[in-house]
């Protein structure tokens, strides 16, 4: 057993609740949920925390033998966890779409807001062919899967499936991801439930000769940023608001401590975002017009461009540019520049610690004021707000 802090009261011997953490350190989002549950206590009752090493496929629990404790905040995974949950018999808040115990309250992110920013972010860069990669022994990846595939129905495509099959050696596992990237119809965007299934989606198509992001564009799930930009290329990413979903649960598990019910069910926590990165910076367009001007656009998208600057490089009527446009992307030149500014603030203000005159600078903006006020229009928070929800600060 290992303690990851103890958090004594001051003065006096009141004992604090003894809480033990089932969540595995091994990816960016369990480590976000810790960091949501370490954000509680700190603005609440100090708890003594008890946590092993743990990882999502862990069924070793003999690091508890012994414990005494209040409650438990777990991501019930596979059933020995939930068995020795049941044994237990203590109150518990579950993290894991699994729903093993399905009496138990579940908080967990959002599965339908995920794909649906998927399904947005690849739509609006043009791909007409859609594709989902994910891991079957995981409820919650075939549950984004599921909603994938029907949301994509909804705009009247279909979907190409594929699930790791455990057991293989990863050898094996990348030869079969090369084999299914390389039947895919092209250009594609997919679908990854994870990064780090991104991660080996992306070596797959470096063996099977498949150009990222021209030909196969790829998105995960858990903005694991060391991950996604040791990537290569980097490895755009939907971030979840892990620590909001850990806050919540320990705010949960507290409330239970206190006597209070909670019935069973589910919290659902919707992402924040998608960060962009090289695996889908692409439009996918017939148009040779339009694809010409999406690259000039990202060119220069630190400079203060506008339309009459595009103009000035394609050799059409702004009429016949902004139609070609519009019938392509679904949007005009001009939503597209601001759109693209938009995703660029939002990159300095969760990598960065740059203030807002300089992001502005940076990105071009002459006047301050004028990329807040877009900033809220497009997102309906303020930059400031959005940096403090980012870096989970906000009140």
């Amino acid at each position: 057993m290992r303690f990851l802090e103890d958090l004594n009261m001051a003065g006096g011997g009141t004992r604090n609740r003894q809480i033990a953490l089932l969540i595995e350190t091994s990816n960016e989002y369990g480590r976000g949920l810790l960091r949501g549950i370490h954000s509680y206590i700190r603005e609440n009752r100090p708890w003594s925390i008890y946590m092993g090493e743990h990882s999502r496929s862990q069924t070793d629990l003999t690091w508890l033998n012994g414990w005494q404790g209040d409650g438990v905040i777990a991501r019930i995974e596979n059933e020995e966890i939930a068995a020795y949950i049941r044994r237990l018999s203590l109150p518990t808040v579950d993290l894991s779409a699994s729903r093993l115990i399905p009496e138990l309250h579940c908080v967990e992110t959002d599965d339908q807001s995920i794909a649906r920013l998927a399904v947005r972010h690849l739509i609006e860069r043009g791909f007409k062919h859609f594709a989902f990669c994910g891991e079957e022994r995981f409820t919650w990846s075939r549950q984004r899967q599921n909603h994938y595939v029907r949301l994509l129905a909804e705009y009247g495509h279909s979907c190409s499936i594929s699930s790791v099959v455990s057991g293989k050696t990863w050898n094996e596992q990348r030869r079969d991801m090369a084999a299914w990237v390389k039947s895919l119809p092209k250009p594609a965007g997919i679908l990854v439930c994870y990064d780090i299934l991104g991660q080996k989606l992306l070596e797959a198509c470096r063996l099977a000769n498949v150009a990222v992001p021209d030909e196969i564009g790829i998105i995960g799930v858990d903005n694991d940023e060391l991950l996604c930009n040791l990537s290569d290329p980097p490895l755009s990413s939907i971030m979840p608001n892990a620590l909001e979903t850990g806050h919540r649960a320990a705010a949960l598990l507290d409330r239970m401590l206190n006597g209070e019910i909670v019935e069973s069910g589910m919290t659902s926590i919707p992402p924040l975002d998608i960060v962009t990165r090289m695996s889908t910076d692409v439009v996918a367009v017939d148009d040779k017009l339009v694809a010409d001007a999406v690259r000039l656009i990202r060119g220069k998208i630190y400079e203060d461009i506008n339309v009459g600057d595009l103009l000035s490089w394609i050799p059409v009527s702004r009429r016949s540019f902004e139609g070609r446009f519009e019938r392509s992307l679904g949007r005009t030149p001009h939503a597209f520049i601001m759109e693209m500014k938009v995703k660029l603030i939002k990159e300095f203000l969760t990598e960065t610690e740059l203030s807002l005159s300089m992001i502005a600078e940076r990105i071009g903006f002459k006047h301050l004021e004028y990329m807040s006020v877009l900033f809220k229009r497009e997102t309906g928070m303020t930059p400031n707000d959005y940096r403090l929800k980012a870096k989970g600060t906000a009140d």
